[in-house]
């Protein structure tokens, strides 16, 4: 099983993941963020990336405020830089987005340990699936994703799961 807390598994994967290392190191984001747990997820770290895929990298911020000024402090420099404190999920969270060297980058935190979000949660099992299925899986997913649909969705489409694909998804998570 791939330690996901540790970036230092994308050096050896596939071409997009080496990029995306070589921008998390340059950049220096894991170390500026330490305090707050952070780590990747998302599509790029399982493989399912497509040609838009962002670097997601949630985050465990006890103090909403204070996240939201250290990224301020960090980050808005960076190209369309832009931070936004809303609810998610009934929680308020704090999300920048900006540009650097080619990868739009997502820095999401909340008041929730990192292994209890769902963007952890729902990559965990994702990774799973996908284990268990195949590459002629991971390649459909793929498609449906170049398609126009959103991640969580293209796995309940092929796993034939009714409802909410985002809650569906987190009820196969054992």
């Amino acid at each position: 099983m791939i330690d996901f807390k540790n970036i230092a598994y994308l050096k050896d994967g596939t071409e997009r993941q080496v990029e995306a290392f070589e921008v998390l190191q340059a950049l220096g984001v894991f170390q500026s963020l330490d305090k707050y747990q952070p780590v990747l997820t998302g599509t790029i770290p399982i493989a399912i990336d497509i040609a838009d895929s962002d670097l997601d990298i949630i985050c465990y911020a006890k103090d909403i405020s204070g996240f939201e000024q250290d990224l301020y402090s960090l980050f808005s420099d960076k190209m369309d830089f832009n931070c936004v404190i809303k609810e998610v999920n009934t929680v308020p969270s704090v999300i920048a987005k900006f540009r650097y060297k080619g990868f739009e980058i997502e820095v999401f935190g909340q008041d929730i340990p990192v292994l209890e979000q769902n963007a952890y949660r729902h990559m965990l099992i994702e990774h799973r699936i996908l284990m268990e299925k195949g590459e002629a899986f991971r390649k459909n997913i793929i498609e449906l994703k170049e398609g126009g649909m959103k991640t969580e969705p293209a796995f309940a489409k092929l796993l034939g799961l009714k409802g909410d694909p985002y809650e569906t998804l987190l009820s196969l998570d054992i």
